[in-house]
């Protein structure tokens, strides 16, 4: 009788040993994968978990960030784009790749939200998305011979909740931009934070260009030499809110509270260290009282205070502030004015809806010329620009709902302008450059290598010293070697009562330049409805 085989040569083993090497990726792949958050086989997809949420970017519909509930519009959003980029592709193709092709990123904190089944908690990002959508789409619609005009190409990149997951996600995106030459800067950022200074410090030893639609702390243009703001920085706004409370309403003192947010601080957020430090320049003395709020704390001492009562803290905070003053009853403060975060809590409607009493609130708007009745405005006055991005924000087949279209829809949020034009902006420098190209008889083809984003960021700021970039949401121009933009418009903007969805707030006050000319000053407006 033949003895058995040793063990290690016995049928079982290769089968055993098979399930234990798929056990162990498949444990492997739970922790960098999930359902909603995988990796495909094609397309410009790089995503893997990171504490929980799903960084990295994507150009396809077979990875949208986000499958929260409530979060419909900002998947939405992202189909659109995804759906663009396959036509932007189909369209080069036709035109035998003689457009200027470009790809900017997008890169957001689309996960990590704490959200109710109905609450959109990710406006900010969904408006961002929507404006460089209308972009892509108003490119698409050129006329098939024009040789000249570019064609936009989207990524859309996740940084995880308040940016904490930048350094993953830029090291993907590193890797994206060294296979990829088509891409030339990145957009968006969202909120100013030491993450977010850490991560535009890494896109610059990548090379990569940031424009940033709404951060606006003061000197993030420092971590960045490929850095351009789109929005004034945190000086500028402490300088309008002072000249408000002094030329407007007359007040000789004020009280200001501020917050950072769960889970962060003064060191960390670098929009509110830098916008209370304004502040407390700006007013000096007559700055009586400047204390952190936080959830919980009473607030009957504001009980009819005369002063400025001003919210210098991040939106999420804006709700529970507004119960704290419900104890005031008939006697409120006199004037709560807010800063600019606290349009993230006025362009949500369920929690305005919601929201405690019927206080009056006046609060900054970073992009007041591109509301409905401004664009209406510019556009019956034959102002091409703001007329034709209202032709695009109010098409059928582009954002949904369409936006300003009279007498229904929404209005269109305040970021939107402002993503456009950081990415058209991009967009006209890139054309500058192969239009030159062309004329030095470089070929008719375009060639992604004959440019890189270096160059076009160079570009950007020739154009710019020739009288700044005549924007949506406002003329853009930078001094020398500078990413803030100077006396870039920003206004004051009042609601009768947060709770009222259906009012449009009132234009009251204002500072910077419109469209040309020097800087103006701040002075009072002609009330207007948005």
């Amino acid at each position: 009788m033949a003895p058995d085989p040793p063990w290690w040569a016995r049928r079982f083993l290769p089968a055993a040993v098979a399930l234990v090497l798929l056990a162990g990726v498949g444990i492997w792949a739970h922790g960098r994968w999930a359902s909603d958050c995988r990796p495909w086989p094609t397309d410009r997809v790089s995503v893997r978990l990171v504490g929980g949420e799903c960084v990295g970017y994507s150009d396809t519909a077979g990875q949208v960030f986000n499958s929260e509930p409530g979060q419909d519009r900002l998947r939405a959003v992202q189909r659109r784009i995804f759906a663009q980029n396959r036509a932007t592709e189909e369209v080069w193709r036709r035109s035998d790749h003689r457009r200027p092709y470009l790809t900017l990123v997008y890169l957001g904190s689309l996960t990590g939200n704490r959200t109710r089944a109905d609450e959109e908690s990710y406006v900010s990002e969904r408006e961002e998305l929507e404006g460089m959508a209308t972009a892509q789409y108003a490119l698409l619609k050129e006329s098939a011979a024009a040789d000249d005009a570019a064609l936009l190409h989207i990524v859309v990149a996740n940084a995880g909740r308040q940016m904490r997951h930048a350094d993953d996600a830029v090291r993907m995106l590193e890797g994206l931009a060294r296979d990829d030459p088509t891409v030339l800067g990145v957009v968006g950022l969202v909120d100013s934070r030491a993450s977010t200074a850490a991560a535009l410090r890494e896109l610059n030893r990548v090379g990569l260009p940031v424009l940033a639609p709404t951060l606006s702390a003061d000197r993030m243009d420092e971590n960045s030499s490929l850095y351009l703001a789109m929005s004034a920085p945190n000086r500028e706004q402490a300088r309008m809110v002072e000249a408000y409370a002094r030329q407007v309403l007359r007040v000789g003192e004020a009280h200001v509270y501020w917050t950072t947010g769960e889970g962060s601080s003064l060191t960390d957020d670098l929009y509110v260290a830098t916008l209370v430090d304004g502040l407390r320049e700006r007013f000096g003395t007559r700055l009586t009282r400047l204390d952190e709020w936080r959830s919980g704390r009473r607030l009957t001492q504001e009980c009819g205070y005369p002063g400025m009562l001003f919210f210098a803290g991040r939106w999420s905070e804006f709700d529970g502030f507004l119960r704290a003053l419900k104890e005031c009853g008939a006697d409120p403060p006199r004037h709560l004015v807010a800063d600019d975060s606290v349009n993230r809590y006025m362009a949500n409607p369920g929690l305005r809806a919601s929201a405690p009493g019927n206080l009056p609130v006046t609060y900054v708007s970073k992009a007041s010329l591109a509301t409905c009745t401004a664009l209406r405005a510019a556009q019956a006055a034959r102002d091409d620009a703001r007329g034709s991005f209202l032709t695009w924000i109010g098409a059928d087949d582009l954002l949904d709902p369409p936006r300003c279209r009279a007498g229904t829809g929404p209005p269109v949020g305040e970021r939107v302008s402002l993503a456009y034009d950081a990415a058209m902006m991009m967009v006209r420098a890139l054309e500058s450059l192969a239009a030159r190209l062309r004329h030095a008889d470089t070929g008719r083809r375009w060639e992604p290598r004959a440019v890189n984003p270096v160059g076009v960021h160079a570009e950007v700021l020739r154009q710019n010293a020739a009288g700044g970039y005549p924007g949506v949401s406002g003329l853009i121009r930078y001094a020398p070697d500078a990413g803030e933009p100077l006396a870039k418009r920003l206004a004051l903007l009042t609601v009768a009562k947060v709770p009222d969805v259906g009012a449009a707030p009132l234009e009251v006050f204002h500072c910077g330049v419109a469209d040309a000319g020097p800087d103006p000053g701040c002075r009072t407006a002609a009330p207007r409805i948005r």
